[in-house]
């Protein structure tokens, strides 16, 4: 399938490694000419050069925070000074602090919320008037299974990540006349690098194995796996093409079957 995205100009957000490089190379495969950042400028230009080795795609590597207000306008200003305006967005972070209600201090909010959801909100405004403007765009942002169906332990993931859901539904129906559409895409258990970091600390801490942990959170989806990086990416892509126009305002969870609930 022709995704219609050939020389259309993404940026990607926190994309030096895992689910945003994953998204990052599959949109380049489309033949989308891409923006990446990284809080490392060393890594970023890595993962620009690494994409562009495998699919011949225009990658720009760009150093920037998103949690940082100057910096997250310097990445989209070099993007749109050297290919013009911004076709698509995709918006991805890490994780906040794990812990319960009584273990996390309101400071511990505050990061959360600009880690999550003023990051987007961010490139969102700097992005999305062009794309209006020019009656054509798509933002999708990466969140999390935790916005559907709530992980223990992950108070402020749960909580920032189902916001986010809430923010795109409500812009998404603001823009919609505009042929623009906005999306969420919730990645269930995925096999990154950080997750095998997460596997190995984890499993310390419970005296098991690196194998042991992934076993024990594969078996929770029907699928009986994890994701692979490139699964999400390429569900990134899809809502991101020509072909997905009439699709917009949802959560799409990419899980395996992990979440429970009927919508």
């Amino acid at each position: 399938m022709d995704l219609g995205i050939n020389n259309r100009v993404a940026l990607v957000a926190a994309a030096s490694q895992g689910l945003g490089y994953a998204c990052a190379l599959e949109l380049a495969r489309e033949g989308a000419r891409i923006f990446l950042c990284s809080r490392d400028e060393a890594r970023a230009t890595d993962a620009a050069r690494k994409i562009h080795e495998e699919t011949g795609a225009t990658v720009a590597g760009i150093a920037a925070d998103i949690t940082n207000e100057r910096d997250v306008q310097r990445f989209v200003s070099l993007a749109q000074d050297q290919a013009g305006a911004v076709d698509i967005l995709v918006t991805n972070c890490g994780g906040p602090t794990s812990g319960t209600f009584s273990q996390l201090d309101l400071a511990e909010y505050q990061k959360a919320f600009e880690l999550i959801g003023m990051s987007a909100i961010r490139l969102a405004k700097l992005t999305l008037p062009s794309m209006r403007e020019r009656k054509w765009g798509r933002i999708i942002n990466i969140t999390s299974i935790s916005a559907k169906q709530p992980i223990d332990g992950g108070l402020l993931s749960n909580t920032m990540r189902a916001g986010l859901s809430a923010w795109a539904k409500t812009v998404s129906n603001e823009v919609a006349a505009d042929n623009v559409t906005v999306n969420t895409v919730a990645p269930g258990y995925t096999l990154t690098e950080k997750q095998h970091e997460h596997a190995v600390a984890r499993g310390r801490a419970l005296g098991k194995s690196e194998d042991e942990m992934i076993k024990g959170w594969a078996v929770q989806a029907p699928i009986n796996r994890l994701a692979a990086p490139g699964e999400i990416g390429s569900a990134v892509a899809f809502l991101a093409s020509e072909r997905a126009s009439y699709i917009t305002g949802i959560t799409l969870q990419v899980d395996g079957g992990w979440t429970k609930g009927l919508l």
